[in-house]
């Protein structure tokens, strides 16, 4: 039995989803111009679809999960599970209002023509606020309605904001913050649980390898204990003698969030020859 599993056919998530799997230890068969494809050393079955149509197909039943952006699960409301949160492909999304107006609040909204690929959740957040509004909806270039005059505001997905920029808008509120993430239909197979369960286990261990450092440095016998004290580890440090009397070695983990603020203590605490590689990945 195989795990059927649908992701976007092309563009940045297609390329970040397969970069995980494949970091993942799964083998993909070439997709490309294709509509699907399987796993050569894993049990699944890859669908190449558009996302909008990804939540559909999974509750239908065609793919029993799929990768695609929160943004896309909310808008459709299909009946899916977001199981996961994959940490790729974030951005948010917001309104934008030309750059010579001030935005003021949910009110500032009420009367104005807002252009959006995202109706549903434009309409929820107006409903949320009890204001009014006229929706437009658009697919693709949102962000020239305001300047051929098809709307006062838009609502489109930002990542760096460059593109409102270079359409004279700037971005006023953001109503959702968005990353891929693993949906699921209702009701698996116990035998695709089972694979599903696999599957995460090694994408969490390629996550939480991205988020932590593995750390070596020589250290002082004498300052020993105030270096280890710094370093939080999965348990504890190893501690390894070194050739040189009065010195060893000094091996942990340091999540990448707190890696310069300890790094900075542990040179002050007397550590030497720091050295600092990546890890492939981490299974706890």
């Amino acid at each position: 039995m195989r795990l059927k599993l649908a992701i976007q056919k092309s563009g940045r998530l297609h390329d970040d989803s397969i970069a995980l799997l494949k970091e993942s230890g799964i083998d993909i068969g070439n997709g490309v111009n294709k509509l699907k494809a399987e796993a050569t050393n894993f049990p699944l079955e890859l669908f190449f679809l558009r996302d909008d149509d990804i939540p559909q197909y999974v509750e239908d039943g065609v793919a029993d999960i799929g990768f695609v952006g929160e943004n896309v699960v909310y808008e459709k409301a299909k009946k899916v599970e977001v199981a996961y949160a994959l940490g790729f492909g974030k951005c948010r999304l917001s309104f934008a209002v030309k750059k010579n107006e001030t935005f003021t609040g949910p009110n500032f909204l009420a009367g104005k023509k807002i252009a959006t690929s995202y109706p549903v959740l434009v309409q929820d957040y107006l409903d949320k606020n009890k204001v009014q509004a006229d929706i437009h909806e658009i697919s693709g270039s949102v962000e020239i309605a305001p300047g051929i005059g098809l709307a006062d505001i838009i609502c489109d997905l930002v990542s760096s904001g460059s593109t409102l920029f270079m359409n004279g808008l700037k971005e006023a509120e953001t109503i959702l913050d968005s990353q891929a993430v693993l949906i699921k239909r209702g009701s698996l197979a116990p035998a695709q649980e089972v694979i599903l369960e696999k599957l995460l286990f090694r994408i969490e261990s390629v996550k939480k390898a991205k988020r932590n450092k593995y750390v070596l440095l020589n250290a002082p016998n004498d300052r020993l204990e105030k270096i280890i004290s710094l370093l939080p580890g999965m348990k504890s440090p190893t501690i390894v003698a070194l050739a040189t009397p009065g010195w060893s070695s000094v091996h942990s983990v340091i999540a990448e969030t707190d890696f310069w603020e300890i790094i900075e203590k542990l040179k002050m605490a007397g550590a030497e020859g720091i050295l600092v590689v990546p890890i492939e990945k981490m299974i706890l």
